[in-house]
């Protein structure tokens, strides 16, 4: 068994131990206070300070903390750091304008000079030789944590109107937490000075004129700046309350002044109330000098083609040559004696007040398609407005028939060629076409209605033609060879009837009957008696007879089978005779 470690006892610790029980309690009493000191030297009961916040309105900052003790005569004392690329921080510095504090909040503005580094924050209470211990550390980039301090407003009521100018945050600093003013946009809030007044709320340049006011009555109005890009909003600026004037109705200014525009071609239109002779000057203020906060007054320049007119329109398309911009036009009167007088101001924003007209449609149909053509709106803008309007094509289609009940069909296309299949031949197809621009919410008017007649059916002309020649070799089948057999009757009865060939003139005679038909019986005809002339004939003559006789009994005998006993008889005479005279 391990024994324990006897300690070393010396000074009070040997006088405690070497009394007796009745001087112990005594002496623990002293040893307590003598020790208690060496115990608590070093220690504070202050506590630190919490919810440490940084404020930072344009290059104003302030901190601030909350302190939970019950301590009295306690100060605030903060220090700082930033991050440095190059030496990878720096070392705790106090921060000026925050040392020995006694509220919760002390501004430091003058310590913070570069609004994108980071820097670190932290701070602790003290009361005379005692310190809390350090509060946790606030980081923060200064730029990604201010906030867009209120401007300024300047106010002047008159003719029924307030103009306002207003001046950009941080307008009178040396420092400045924004680069440039050109990137605020204002935002004006307007009510009337009553009980039962509603907010109005719009977006105004740096200098501007508000209309629209009832006369002789108080309103206020503050504005607040803003960075749209990065998604800020600032302070609204004190609230500054004016009373309107009565408005002077002078029937010289031009009044009503409208904006018609069609496929970027523009005309400003407006109202005369002036009976006696006036002339009209038609003025453009290029948009972007409105958001300066310079006077713009001067920089009114005249329409070319639209000075000294008398009429009530205006065509300033030339004018327009860009679509990125906007204008603001106004109408001068003048009248006989050279007053004038300047009308209210319009906005032209070329393509949100250009409206889209209807487009051009061809149809053509070829291989059982409908072909559609479409030409953009406009004639030399066409290529404008589809190119900025990113424009896109609602067709509708139907059969054009005496059924009202036929389903009128859509179909959105991109190009500005499409076509239609599973058309009916034979049927008439009506067309018109829509253009339309979803980025800018816009669409025109439909074209004419186009209408084209599909062809028929290619099926039935192909079973025509097929029954047709089907029709003509079963007829060629059947009338060659009736053909034939008609031919050969013909032939027969030709034969029969008209025979090509007659009988020589020098048997005709013979038998007293004539040989008209070698084949059928005939009735008796009369015969001519003829007497026989005796002649000399030489020799030679007799013999010729007598061979033409022998050729004509030659050709009796092939066709004897067909003659009646009489003829034959005769015959027999006739050659019997014929040889006597030869003897």
């Amino acid at each position: 068994m391990r024994s324990r470690p006897r300690l070393p006892v010396t000074g009070a610790g040997a006088v405690c131990w070497g009394m007796d029980i009745r001087g112990v309690l005594a002496v623990l009493l002293s040893c307590l206070l003598v020790a208690l000191p060496l115990r608590c030297a070093g220690q504070t009961d202050l506590k630190s300070p919490e919810d440490i916040q940084v404020y930072v309105v344009n290059t104003n900052f302030t901190l601030r903390w909350n302190y939970t003790g019950n301590d009295t005569n306690v100060t605030f004392s903060a220090e700082y750091r930033f991050e440095d690329t190059e030496t990878n921080g720096t070392e705790w510095k106090g921060l000026p304008g925050c040392q020995n504090v006694t509220g919760t909040e002390c501004d430091f503005s003058s310590a913070i000079t570069e609004y994108y580094d980071t820097y670190h924050v932290r701070i602790r209470a003290e009361r005379k030789e005692e310190v809390s211990p350090w509060s946790s550390i606030f980081e923060m980039i200064p730029y990604f944590i201010a906030q867009i301090g209120p401007p300024g407003m300047e106010l002047q009521s008159m003719n029924g109107v307030i103009k306002i100018k207003v001046s950009p945050p941080e307008a009178n600093q040396v420092r400045k937490m924004w680069i440039t003013p050109l990137y605020f946009k204002y935002k004006l809030v307007i009510w009337e000075n009553s009980s039962n007044s509603e907010l109005r709320s719009q977006s105004i340049f740096p200098t501007d004129t508000i209309d629209d006011l009832a006369p002789d009555t108080t309103y206020c109005l503050k504005v607040q700046a803003t960075l749209s890009l990065e998604l800020q909003e600032g302070l609204f600026s004190p609230i500054r309350c004016i009373k309107t004037t009565r408005k002077v109705n002078d029937l010289l200014c031009a009044t009503n002044l409208k904006i018609l525009a069609l496929n970027m071609q523009f005309h400003l239109h407006w109202t005369n109330q002036y009976k006696q002779h006036v002339s009209y000057n038609v003025q453009y203020l290029i948009g972007y000098l409105k958001k300066l906060h310079d006077d713009y007054s001067a920089k009114w320049l005249n329409v070319h083609g639209c000075e000294n007119i008398t009429d009530t329109q205006c065509n300033f398309s030339s004018l327009i040559t860009t679509t990125s911009g906007f204008y603001y036009l106004r109408v001068q009167a003048i009248n006989e004696h050279n007053r004038s007088c300047l009308s209210n101001e319009v906005k032209v924003d070329p393509l949100i007040t250009n409206e889209i007209g209807p487009p051009g449609v061809k149809l053509d149909i070829s291989n059982a398609l409908l072909h559609i053509q479409i030409s953009p709106p406009g004639a030399s803008e066409s290529e404008v407005m589809r190119d900025h309007y990113d424009l896109s094509y609602r067709v509708l289609y139907w059969k054009n028939s005496s059924n009202n009940e036929e389903e009128i069909k859509v179909k959105e296309i991109k190009q500005t060629i499409g076509s239609i299949s599973d058309l009916t031949p034979s049927t008439l197809y009506c067309v018109k076409v829509q253009a339309f621009s979803e980025v800018y919410n816009k669409s025109s008017h439909f074209s004419k209605e186009e209408c084209i007649k599909t062809p028929g059916d290619k099926i039935l002309p192909l079973i025509i033609l097929a029954t047709f020649v089907t029709a003509l070799i079963a007829v060629f089948l059947v009338a060659v060879p009736l053909g034939f057999a008609l031919y050969q009757a013909y032939n027969k009865i030709k034969y029969v009837f008209f025979p090509s060939c007659q009988p020589p003139l020098n048997i005709e005679g013979f038998g007293g009957q004539l040989l008209s038909s070698p084949y059928l019986l005939t009735a008796e005809e009369p015969i001519e008696n003829c007497s026989i002339i005796e002649t000399i004939i030489t020799e030679e003559v007799n013999q010729i007879v007598f061979e033409d006789y022998k050729h004509s009994k030659q050709s009796s005998q092939d066709s004897g089978n067909y003659s009646n006993d009489d003829n034959t008889s005769g015959s027999k005479a006739s050659e019997e005779m014929v040889e006597k005279e030869t003897v």
